[in-house]
C-alpha cells in the first residue's frame, strides 16, 4: 500500500499567541514554520495596525516592535476568531484611550458578557451591543484580583496571562471549573519562552507579578493537530498517510485524536516529527472530548465508519463555535443515513451505510472538513456545500486532499 506524505499547517493557536506576545515585546521576534489562515491573518493585521513591523521570508516571519507603545482611538477587527477577540480585549486595555473590537460571521452571535465582566473587575469601563460585539474599551486596566468562570473555555484566561505581567502591579486570577486546560499550557509555554514568570496551582490559582517584560526571542510554530486530525482520520478510513510537522509530545489538546484512533483500532506509528496512520478494521469507541471539543467533527467522521455505537462526551462545549456544532453534526450525519443522538452531555453515533446526500458546512470550517472526509469514503455521492469555510484555519485542505488523489 502506497504511503501518502502530507505536511500539517502551522498551529493557528500557537501562532496567534506568539504574534500577540511579539507585539508586546520590545525588539525583534523570529517565528519559524509559519503558514497563514484567515484567523492568523487578522491577528497579523491587528499587530501591524498597533505598530509592529512584519517581514516575511518563506516560512519565517520577523516581527519588530516597540511594545504596545501607544493606542489612538481606533477600531480593530478579529474576523471570526474567538481566540483573537479574547486575547486582544485584554491587550488593548493595557493602554489608555478608547478602542473598539469588532468581528464578523459567527462571532456576531457569540455572547461576550464574560469579557466585559472580567474587564470590569480590573477597573475597565466597556460597552457591548446588548451583550454581543462590538466591544468598546474606554480606559486602562488596573492590576488586581480576577475571578473567572472557565466553564466555556480558557481563551479569556490566556488573554489575562499574556497581558497582566505587563501591568504596573501584581495580579491574582482565581478560576472555577476550567475547561480546555491544554490551551492554558500552550499559553504558559509561549509566555515563559519569552521570559515571563507565572505561578499557578491546579489551574485554579494564578499569581502574576507585574512590571515584567517580554524578551525578544526565536520561536518555532508547531504543526496544527486540530487540522491534522482530519488527515489522520482519513488515513484510518482509506489507506496510509504520514502527516509531517507534528510533534508526538505536543501540548496541543487535539493530540488526543491519537487516543481515539487507538481505541478504534487504527494502526498508528510515530517518528520524531510525524504521525503515520494505516487503515484497519475499526470498532466503536468511547471518548471524552471535554478538553478538546474541536475534535468532535473528525471524531464524528471516524465514528460513522466504526462498527457499533460510539459515545463522545463534552457536547456542552459545542454551542458557541462557528456553528452550533452538536446540532450541525446531527443534521449532517443524519442526511447521509448515520443515526446520531444526544443524551445529557454525550453524543451517540451509530455507524451505518452512507446514502447519497448533501452536507452543508454552515460556514464552519471543521464541519466542511468533516463533510469532505465522509465524502471520500462514501460509496454514494456526498456533496459538501460551503467548502470555502476551511479558509478560517486550513486554506489548503482541499488542495492537500487532491494531492493524495481525493477530489471533493
Amino acid at each position: 500500500m502506497k504511503r501518502n506524505i502530507v505536511y500539517a499547517p502551522a498551529s493557528k493557536s500557537y501562532l496567534q499567541r506568539a504574534m500577540a506576545v511579539a507585539l508586546l515585546t520590545k525588539g525583534t521576534t523570529i517565528l519559524n514554520n509559519v503558514t497563514w489562515c484567515d484567523d492568523s491573518l487578522f491577528v497579523k493585521n491587528i499587530i501591524s495596525d498597533l505598530g509592529a513591523e512584519i517581514y516575511e521570508k518563506d516560512s519565517q516571519v520577523i516581527i519588530r516592535s516597540r511594545g504596545l507603545h501607544h493606542i489612538k482611538n481606533r477600531s480593530f477587527s478579529v474576523g471570526e476568531s474567538g481566540l483573537a477577540f479574547r486575547l486582544f480585549s485584554i491587550i488593548l486595555a493595557l493602554k489608555e484611550g478608547e478602542k473598539q473590537l469588532n468581528g464578523h460571521g459567527s462571532l456576531i452571535h457569540r455572547p461576550i458578557e464574560e469579557v466585559a465582566n472580567t474587564l470590569k473587575q480590573l477597573g475597565v469601563q466597556t460597552k457591548t451591543h446588548n451583550g454581543f460585539i462590538p466591544l468598546t474599551i474606554y480606559n486602562k486596566l488596573a492590576p488586581g484580583k480576577v475571578v473567572l468562570d472557565g466553564t466555556y473555555g480558557s481563551q479569556l484566561l490566556s488573554g489575562l496571562l499574556i497581558s497582566l505581567p505587563l501591568a504596573k502591579g501584581d495580579s491574582e486570577i482565581l478560576v472555577n471549573n476550567l475547561k480546555s486546560i491544554p490551551y492554558v499550557d500552550m499559553t504558559l509555554t509561549v509566555v515563559r519562552h519569552f521570559g515571563i514568570k507565572i505561578m499557578q496551582e491546579n489551574y485554579q490559582h494564578f499569581l502574576i507579578k507585574g512590571n515584567q517584560s517580554y524578551h525578544a526571542s526565536e520561536f518555532n510554530i508547531e504543526g496544527d493537530w486540530s487540522a491534522a486530525a482530519f488527515l489522520l482520520v482519513l488515513a484510518a478510513l482509506t489507506g496510509e498517510i504520514e502527516v509531517v510537522n507534528l510533534l508526538p509530545d505536543s501540548l496541543q489538546a487535539d493530540r488526543k485524536i491519537l487516543e481515539a484512533l487507538n481505541k478504534s483500532g487504527a494502526n498508528i506509528s510515530k517518528t520524531s516529527n510525524s504521525i503515520i496512520v494505516k487503515k484497519n478494521l475499526l470498532n466503536a469507541f468511547d471518548f471524552d472530548a471535554t478538553h478538546c471539543p474541536d475534535l468532535f467533527p473528525p471524531l464524528a467522521a471516524l465514528a460513522s465508519c466504526c462498527n457499533g455505537t460510539t459515545t463522545i462526551k463534552g457536547v456542552s462545549r459545542l454551542t458557541y463555535k462557528e456553528s452550533n456544532r452538536a446540532k450541525v453534526i446531527m443534521e449532517a450525519l443524519g442526511k447521509i443515513g448515520v443515526h446520531v443522538s444526544i443524551k445529557n452531555d454525550t453524543m451517540h453515533i451509530k455507524s451505518g451505510k452512507f446514502r447519497k446526500g448533501i452536507i452543508h458546512s454552515h460556514n464552519d470550517h471543521r464541519i466542511a472538513m468533516m463533510g469532505a472526509i465522509l465524502a471520500t469514503v462514501s460509496e454514494n455521492k456526498v456533496e459538501v456545500l460551503g467548502k470555502s469555510a476551511v479558509n478560517k484555519s486550513y486554506p489548503h485542505f482541499f488542495d492537500t486532499l487532491k494531492k493524495i488523489n481525493f477530489v471533493i
